[in-house]
């Protein structure tokens, strides 16, 4: 299992969520239907069978609003629940526990639905060498979340912003001058501790790749399976081979098949549908 995330990191985030749904006034509902000492029991609950991720996210949303809450995770990120299982139990202030009630599941069930969509994906190539890699392509403000999720569920988180990783792609090679130019300037540039990753979508420009060398990893874009073998064959270890475009859970089988070492997709995390998970009091 991976380790949560530090609070630091995740905390303004539920509190600017948590604002967001309180508005100005707060939880008027709550207020006017609730009486301020009714304690009460409450339990996660998946509707439908997935992977966990989110959970230290929800608690946090809980504590947030009342640090009494006493919450109780039956589940880690990571872990697979059966339909009707609970991920956490609440108990305390029912006030508490209502006002905090949507922003806990929102977080929990998209990034339990991340980390269930990734894992389908991981299952589907889990007899090739490849790994599934997420991309940039998440939600504004909530990569770290979603690419936690990601690695919850099997993934890998590839690059998390601009600044960890060089990945010279079509547009830059255009903008550039060439593959040769993009590759020395970045050669140049790149410190010790950064890898470069440049794209191609043709076997000629994997050879002039291979030519100017410097490159630590080989972005195969949009190659069919055939084309995907051959530049496998090409590259023969001296760069790590990634797969991208036109991966589907039809598709990802085939293309890993084929000697990538990585298969990435936005799909991880730009079109997984959210795990339903409901909040059902005793």
């Amino acid at each position: 299992m991976i380790p949560p995330l530090p609070r630091v990191m995740v905390e303004p985030l539920v509190r600017a969520a948590l604002l967001e749904d309180l508005g100005r006034a707060g939880d008027a509902t709550t207020d006017a239907t609730i009486a301020p000492g009714l304690r009460a029991h409450a339990r996660l609950v998946a509707r439908r069978e997935g992977v966990a991720a989110g959970l230290d996210v929800a608690r946090l949303a809980f504590e947030l609003i009342d640090p009494a809450l006493r919450v109780t995770a039956h589940l880690r990120d990571g872990d697979r629940a059966a339909a009707g299982a609970a991920l956490m139990e609440v108990e305390g202030s029912a006030r508490a526990i209502l006002t905090a009630e949507r922003v806990a599941l929102n977080f929990a069930g998209r990034l339990s639905g991340v980390a269930t969509l990734t894992r389908r994906f991981a299952d589907a190539i889990a007899h090739t060498q490849a790994a599934i890699a997420c991309t940039r392509k998440t939600t504004p403000l909530l990569r770290a979340l979603e690419k936690h999720a990601v690695r919850a569920g099997g993934g890998a988180a590839h690059r998390y912003g601009l600044d960890d990783a060089i990945l010279i792609k079509d547009n830059h090679i255009a903008a550039c001058g060439g593959i040769a130019d993009a590759l020395a300037r970045a050669r140049a540039y790149a410190g010790h501790m950064m890898k470069i990753e440049i794209e191609v979508d043709r076997l000629d420009q994997l050879d002039a790749v291979l030519a100017a060398g410097g490159a630590d990893a080989i972005l195969l874009d949009n190659m069919d399976p055939a084309t995907l073998r051959a530049a496998v064959e090409r590259i023969a270890g001296r760069a790590v081979a990634e797969a991208s475009g036109g991966v589907t859970l039809a598709t990802v089988a085939a293309i890993a098949e084929t000697g990538v070492d990585l298969v990435s997709t936005g799909a991880l995390t730009h079109s997984a549908p959210v795990l339903d998970l409901g909040l059902d009091f005793d």
